[in-house]
């Protein structure tokens, strides 16, 4: 049995350390992680989910982003701990996240990641739309939460900068 929270202060540096377990070193290099900095992740849609002992299994963060000029959410990252993997753990948290997503207004959602793995939740390649470099743009995936939210969507993705997103330094949950 797990237990699916939103995701608090207390639980940053256990999550921090699950991604780090999960990704190679050197993970904050990533053209995603730029998008990042400065701005505060999406907190009802930043999600954790523990064993009846409260050992972390899973996690998983959004982050709002720009494309063309209008909002969309950046999945990721989410991990799931070596030993817990293969349980449809991330699957869950994905599917929780997203359905949260359009219950909270969300239209579009992009992600730079696998087609076979995310195309099974319905994300598929978004033409047009460039994640900073070096990103290869097969990765790049998006979803409509609201029909037709992605068309004519194309551009660079660029940081959110509403100031209602910006991190007051520190950590940024």
């Amino acid at each position: 049995m797990y237990r699916l929270e939103e995701e608090t202060e207390a639980d940053w540096w256990e999550a921090e350390a699950l991604y780090d377990l999960c990704f190679a070193p050197g993970r904050t290099a990533l053209s995603s992680y730029r998008l990042r900095e400065g701005v505060r992740p999406v907190r009802e849609l930043c999600l954790t989910l523990r064993d009846d002992q409260g050992a972390l299994a899973a996690v998983i963060r959004y982050w709002p982003v720009r494309v063309g000029g209008r909002r969309a959410l950046l999945l990721g990252p989410v991990a799931v701990h070596p030993t817990r993997q293969s349980e449809g753990l991330g699957a869950l948290l994905i599917r929780e996240s997203l359905a949260e997503a359009r219950r909270l207004g969300w239209e579009r959602v992009m992600l730079v990641g696998d087609a076979p793995y995310y195309g099974r939740f319905g994300f598929a390649r978004l033409d047009g739309v460039t994640m900073p470099p070096p990103t290869n743009p097969d990765r790049v995936l998006g979803l409509e939460l609201r029909p037709g939210a992605w068309a004519g969507v194309t551009g660079p993705v660029e940081r959110e900068t509403d100031p209602a997103f910006a991190a007051p330094g520190g950590d940024p949950i």
